[in-house]
């Protein structure tokens, strides 16, 4: 058999796209009401010296990667300097071969020390974490996975099987000491699905401050076209799975929050329900006592959530809290924590039972850990982080290719539907959801199948580019 093809990066240009939310979205304690987008064009060169363009994109979401006392605005300027450097450090790494093996090897040995290297001047409390260094690394990943499909004119999702991999999941992943799993002579696609779905069952995120009857309504809600209440998008969308934006630190709230938001699914036939405490819980009790008390006061209401995600703080290694307690009651996925498999096999020895995959922690590890978790029994969701334009496509891939407990969560319309406007007219399907489905029909052909050239959106001069 021939050598499988290789490519090596030889330019890339960075490029920021500022999006206004139409209502303000929650994380915690912080509130997102803009975002910026970093959408970076990668150029390859293969073993024939040809080249090849790819595109990548993900929000820069300060306040879900980046909780902190620092003002939003600080934070981000300083996740936009480290995407600026990040241009020239892929251009310059030398790296060669497939997306998934260049993408692992550029995190290990250039995106980890520059990381390090650029926390270095900064006091303890105001370091970037890693997570924030994984979400400005993922434009370029994925650019790169996407740049791959394009040099071997096929979609990404046929190309991470032996005949293009030079090494199989053993040379990337180690079992648990406790399964008889081996990744000898294993690659990707034993752990993908063999085909693809076309449609998926979309999660609405219903935010901490999103009016859910007309007592709430404060009157400055936007007058837009969108729904405002819950109900309405329910009839509007016809959804059948709904998220649930908690605090975590005030339990009457999140109990009261369950019980409306559930009240209102079982009213229009909701079929599963999700629990986000976003990670600002400290003790299982906690989430056990809300848990209980549901299940003993509205068990029609608890019998439709599907799976708890991450109550407990992101910083797992800090926080081995053992939540087998709670995975008991119902199956607790990891997603801030979920950085990658060795730490989805840690969360796996404290009782979590599933993962939330995200694109956002980049193409290379989402998928080596999408391998990990199944070869050992975790189930899969694919989570959101508000993707507009671009970036909602890679997003969909992933849940599309993956067997996750149920569709994908999907809430950039919501959040910011105009946002896509360009994108929604090649792919309609992807940016508004119908009989609660978002439909992939129109992603087709090489990489990602985003089609770009057919997308009427002009971008802004890139904010810096490296390479030729």
């Amino acid at each position: 058999m021939s050598q499988p093809p290789a490519i090596r990066v030889v330019g890339a240009a960075l490029y920021l796209l500022p999006v206004e939310t139409r209502v303000p979205l929650k994380f915690g304690p912080e509130t997102l009401t803009s975002v910026t987008c970093a959408r970076v064009q990668m150029t390859v060169s293969d073993d024939r010296g040809r080249r090849f363009e790819g595109w990548g994109e993900t929000p820069l979401s300060v306040q879900w990667a980046w909780p902190g006392e620092l003002s939003c605005a600080r934070r981000l300027e300083a996740m936009i300097s480290f995407c600026r450097q990040l241009t020239h450090a892929w251009t310059t790494s030398g790296l060669a071969g497939h997306p998934l093996e260049v993408g692992h090897e550029f995190q290990q040995s250039f995106l980890l020390p520059r990381w390090t290297a650029f926390n270095q001047p900064r006091a303890a409390g105001e370091a970037m974490p890693w997570l924030a260094a994984l979400v400005g690394c993922s434009a370029f990943d994925l650019a790169l996975h996407d740049a791959y499909g394009q040099a071997c004119q096929r979609p990404i999702y046929e190309l991470y099987g032996p005949d293009f991999l030079r090494r199989d999941l053993a040379a990337f992943l180690e079992p648990a000491a406790d399964v008889p799993v081996s990744f000898t002579g294993r690659y990707p696609k034993d752990y993908l699905l063999r085909e693809r779905r076309e449609t998926l069952r979309a999660w609405h995120l219903v935010g901490g401050l999103d009016p859910l009857t007309p007592a709430d309504l404060t009157g400055s809600e936007p007058a837009d076209g969108h729904p405002v209440l819950l109900a309405d998008w329910i009839r509007r969308d016809g959804l059948r799975c709904l998220k649930i934006k908690l605090r975590g630190n005030d339990d009457a709230w999140d109990f009261d929050r369950l019980v409306r938001v559930g009240e209102i699914a079982l009213a229009h036939d909701v079929e599963a329900l999700s629990a986000d405490f976003n990670c600002t819980v400290q003790t299982t009790d906690y989430v056990n006592d809300i848990l209980d008390r549901l299940h003993a006061d509205h068990p029609r209401i608890y019998e439709r959530i599907l799976y708890v995600e991450q109550p407990f703080p992101y910083e797992l290694e800090q926080h081995r809290l053992d939540v087998r307690s709670v995975a008991a009651r119902k199956p607790l996925f990891l997603d801030e924590s979920a950085h990658d498999w060795r730490l989805v096999r840690l969360g796996r020895e404290l009782g979590w039972t599933g993962v939330a995959l995200k694109t956002c922690k980049t193409q290379t590890g989402a998928i080596l850990s999408a391998c990990w978790a199944r070869a050992h029994g975790l189930a899969l969701m694919v989570q959101d982080l508000t993707n507009p334009m671009l970036a909602q496509i890679p997003h969909l891939l992933l849940a599309a290719h993956t067997p996750t407990i149920m569709g994908v969560e999907t809430n950039a319309m919501q959040f910011y539907p105009d946002a896509s406007a360009p994108e929604a007219t090649v792919h309609p399907g992807l940016y508004r959801r119908r009989a609660g489905l978002v439909n992939l029909a129109t992603v087709r052909g090489p990489g990602f199948g985003y089609r770009v050239n057919e997308i009427p959106r002009q971008l802004p001069a890139p904010v810096e580019e490296a390479g030729t």
